[in-house]
């Protein structure tokens, strides 16, 4: 038995896993869905108490290249971003030749409260819960530890992505502790709570390459457009430790185009190219 089937077998059995088993009772491992395979491990967070379900697509030709390390991406609510933005940089890599890189999922379980936390750990303070400064203190001391202590990362090419919500989380991470990651991008992000972190000053960074990437919908709600155009017009007239860079999703909606955004996003950090 694989490791990531005895995995999902137990936590089946002990309850953790939120959505019932197929009708034929049988699970079945992502290793047989080759854009997605990889590995799977829970991680318990000391920092908020809570249960995160931690999905690895590891790069195609992983296992044949023992001394090579790769960029890694980490998907916040990778139970919807997981499947389709991890399956995706496949093609990626084949037609924009993105390099190939591990793309790890941080999933709840299940979409349903009080399982899903995305409404606190991915809110700034503000008038309502907030947890994101103990789910950044979990992403920090505990998640990358155990990630990149178990496959061949490279920790200088570390990005984050998130989508609406956990945009602001990206947000936040840039503002709070700059140098964590290489890259970050924030599809969609909300833009309250948050103002008087987002318009505050930024933590010190030691590194001169991060890039903080934002990704628009042009049928994004209109407020928040708003909203994000006010917010470049301030950090352009000023020096934030990061490169900012603003992209506009011709067509995109404010959920529906979070791969577009991922996409636009690596074809700029990377340096698109259709050499072959």
């Amino acid at each position: 038995m694989s490791r990531l089937l005895a995995a999902l077998a137990a936590l089946a059995l002990a309850g953790c896993v939120a959505s019932p088993l197929p009708a034929s009772g049988r699970i079945v491992p992502l290793n047989h869905l080759p854009a997605l395979a990889g590995d799977y491990f829970p991680l318990h967070s000391r920092s908020n108490g809570h249960l995160y379900h931690i999905y690895v697509r590891l790069p195609e030709g992983y296992a044949a290249e023992p001394s090579r390390r790769y960029p890694i991406v980490y998907l916040l609510d990778g139970d919807s971003l997981f499947p389709v933005v991890g399956a995706n940089h496949i093609f990626l890599t084949i037609d924009d030749k993105i390099p190939e890189a591990i793309v790890v999922g941080i999933a709840y379980g299940s979409f349903a409260k009080p399982i899903n936390r995305r409404h606190i750990d991915f809110m700034p303070p503000g008038p309502e819960e907030s947890g994101t400064a103990a789910f950044h203190r979990f992403l920090e001391a505990e998640l990358l530890p155990a990630v990149e202590g178990r496959y061949r990362a490279d920790p200088t090419k570390r990005i984050l992505f998130g989508q609406s919500r956990a945009g602001a989380m990206i947000l936040y991470s840039a503002f709070t502790r700059p140098d964590l990651f290489w890259a970050r991008i924030a599809s969609n992000p909300s833009w309250v709570p948050g103002r008087e972190i987002f318009y505050g000053a930024p933590a010190p960074a030691s590194r001169k390459d991060l890039q903080l990437f934002v990704a628009l919908g042009t049928q994004e709600y209109p407020d928040r457009r708003v909203a994000a155009a006010e917010w470049f017009r301030y950090w352009r007239a000023r020096n934030p430790p990061w490169k900012l860079t603003r992209i506009d999703i011709e067509g995109g909606t404010h959920s529906a185009d979070a791969a577009n955004a991922y996409r636009a996003a690596l074809r700029r950090l990377f340096g698109f190219s259709t050499t072959k």
